[in-house]
């Protein structure tokens, strides 16, 4: 079975990470929705699930995003994550959530909310994910500091509106998002 999760769909900068995850053996330890994890044991985590798991990362630009809209960049994720992963099309598929994401030549495939909760694959795929956009948006604060994305990896909190008030967008941003257009717009 191939558990499906995504983070950063909600962010306001930085790419969005779909992960595709095929458990192969028991993931130890407390594996659980990301966002109920720490940081501490997300990392511990991940490495129990990359020896448990064969993982297939799908990335989408925030370029991506503005120019698909977020309905198809998601599915271009999953998409790309099931590509990474090879998986075949007659393997059941959980997504996360109430809307199926997979490509129609995937017949095994289904949604179920809160999925990240109860399915340890789809849990396996939240966690990986969380850590390694994490991973990516700290770098990014190393190229622009001033948004402190180390800290709050993208989404709209006051010390990113702040940064956004006084530095505006860069190219991380994403464009077609309403408090970022307002500020390329001067509204």
């Amino acid at each position: 079975m191939i558990g499906v999760d995504e983070v950063g769909r909600g962010a306001w900068a930085g790419p969005m990470l779909v992960v595709a995850a095929r458990q192969f053996n028991e993931i130890p330890g407390n594996i659980v929705d990301s966002k109920m994890l720490s940081k501490a044991s997300r990392e511990i985590l991940v490495e129990a699930i990359i020896g448990c798991c064969q993982l297939g990362e799908g990335w989408v630009s925030a370029s991506e995003i503005d120019e698909f809209g977020l309905t198809e960049a998601t599915r271009m994720g999953v998409s790309r994550a099931l590509k990474n992963l090879k998986a075949k099309s007659n393997e059941t598929i959980i997504v996360d959530g109430h809307i199926n994401f997979c490509p129609d030549n995937f017949t095994n495939s289904r949604c179920q909310i809160k999925a990240d909760k109860s399915v340890s694959a789809v849990s396996a795929a939240s966690i990986y994910a969380k850590v390694v956009r994490d991973r990516f948006m700290q770098q990014m604060a190393d190229e622009y500091p001033e948004y402190c994305f180390d800290q709050n990896v993208g989404y709209g909190t006051k010390v990113h509106q702040a940064a956004l008030a006084k530095y505006g967008v860069c190219k991380l941003h994403r464009q077609s998002y309403k408090p970022i257009a307002k500020i390329i717009n001067n509204d």
